[in-house]
């Protein structure tokens, strides 16, 4: 498609745009007594408008039922984390049997990492990108300390080359290749926080298991964001968050995958709790644990209902549009975005996110040259919701769910006539 720089252009394409009136089933926040343009969706999700009335049936729930809420009511809760399941396996391209939802992103990483990491005095290795986003770097690090290792040493991080700002996918294989029999786990983001950079997951995955490593992923930026195909391309473990694209609200319910090799082993090692328990055992109170033979047998503690009930409200649009036709929307908004920052000439700034729309999903970032935070600001005050982070970066993520065409043109427009 050839884009043009005006205005009836952008409203073209959002009359033409099949999936536009779902932009109307969310609360946006207000600016000068109208609705904000949101690009902040990388970091938090707007509110779906289903969201009240969803805590309104879980709260009538407790209220006239208590404890009885577990096994009656609309939702029986002592199967809330099943709810989810069956639009996320579609999201991520998982068997319903391998995914599932608790706890919080990087509790569920450490949790999986501790399952999966098996570290030997020769194969001790875990290589990620430099530059992930700090709780990843975190959970590594005091990993391979719990282990007794050196970071220093067992820590392999994947920079860019000199000058450049993103990874070249031979790069990262070639080490791999380098790293061999050393390295026990590959644990990459799906997509780097900073850059935006879409991290080529089956290619890696294949690599890390030639090696004989665990291939492992944090997926927040991905999952509600770039259609994923996890059983086919063999990850052994991937965890997410759900409140950025998927817009189940701040601190909602981390979600998990488990491939089938592993969750339905029952042996496959863990840190066991009462919910993780065969169902058919659990309420016999007996020692020995026993797991389910999918990936809720990772479940730890009581199913965390209220802090589902947004995800699950969420996901009910996410099953009438699919994740497909999202995808084919974000495409758009997001070339359409880079041509009109191409026409630009009155700011110093690149786009460090790669070209290629195969290797980024919603976000571009922006790297201004000088002034980032002015500009920040300046978008701020116009009612355009972006974030910034150190030195000069401004990303920008118009979500296809509820941001439009105009959105993006309004924001050139900014960017044009304020500096």
């Amino acid at each position: 498609m050839e884009f043009k720089t005006v205005i009836d252009f952008a409203i073209e394409l959002d009359n033409q745009d099949p999936i536009k009136h779902y932009k109307t089933q969310f609360h946006f926040p207000q600016h000068q007594g109208k609705d904000a343009i949101y690009f902040c969706g990388n970091s938090l999700g707007l509110q779906p408008k289903n969201t009240e009335d969803a805590f309104i049936t879980e709260l009538r729930t407790w209220k006239e039922l208590a404890v009885g809420g577990y096994f009656n009511g609309k939702n029986p809760w002592l199967y809330y984390q099943d709810y989810t399941k069956k639009t996320l396996a579609a999201i991520v391209g998982a068997k319903e049997d391998e995914v599932t939802v608790m706890n919080a992103l990087t509790v569920n990483l450490h949790l999986l990492m501790l399952s999966f990491y098996k570290p030997t005095k020769k194969r001790f290795k875990i290589m990620m990108e430099a530059g992930a986003f700090p709780s990843d770097q975190y959970a590594v690090e005091t990993l391979v300390k719990h282990f007794g290792f050196d970071p220093n040493e067992a820590i392999i991080e994947i920079s860019p080359k000199q000058g450049e700002k993103i990874l070249h996918t031979n790069d990262i294989l070639a080490a791999i290749d380098s790293a061999g029999d050393t390295l026990a786990m590959v644990m990459f983001g799906g997509i780097n926080y900073y850059t935006g950079q879409f991290f080529k997951i089956e290619t890696i995955t294949q690599k890390a298991h030639e090696m004989g490593a665990i291939a492992a992923f944090d997926l927040a930026h991905v999952v509600g964001n770039i259609p994923l195909q996890l059983h086919d391309w063999k990850v052994d473990f991937a965890v997410w968050c759900s409140y950025k694209y998927l817009n189940a609200g701040p601190g909602a319910v981390g979600g998990v995958f488990v491939h089938q090799t592993h969750a339905n082993n029952i042996d496959t090692p863990r840190l066991a709790g009462w919910w993780g328990n065969d169902e058919k055992e659990r309420f016999k109170m007996e020692k020995g644990f026993i797991a389910k033979a999918n990936a809720s047998g990772w479940n730890i503690s009581t199913a965390q209902v209220f802090n589902t009930v947004a995800l699950k409200a969420s996901l009910e649009i996410f099953e009438q549009v699919g994740i497909e036709a999202l995808r084919i929307k974000s495409i758009q908004l997001t070339a359409y975005l880079s041509f009109l920052l191409s026409q630009l000439s009155n700011i110093s700034f690149e786009i460090i996110t790669p070209e290629n729309p195969e290797e980024r999903g919603a976000q571009l970032s922006l790297y201004f040259h000088e002034n980032g935070k002015a500009i920040h600001h300046k978008l701020i005050e116009n009612g355009i919701v972006v974030d910034y982070r150190e030195p000069g970066v401004i990303r920008v993520a118009p979500a296809p769910l509820y941001c439009s065409y105009l959105d993006v043109f309004r924001f050139y427009e900014v960017l044009k006539n304020n500096f």
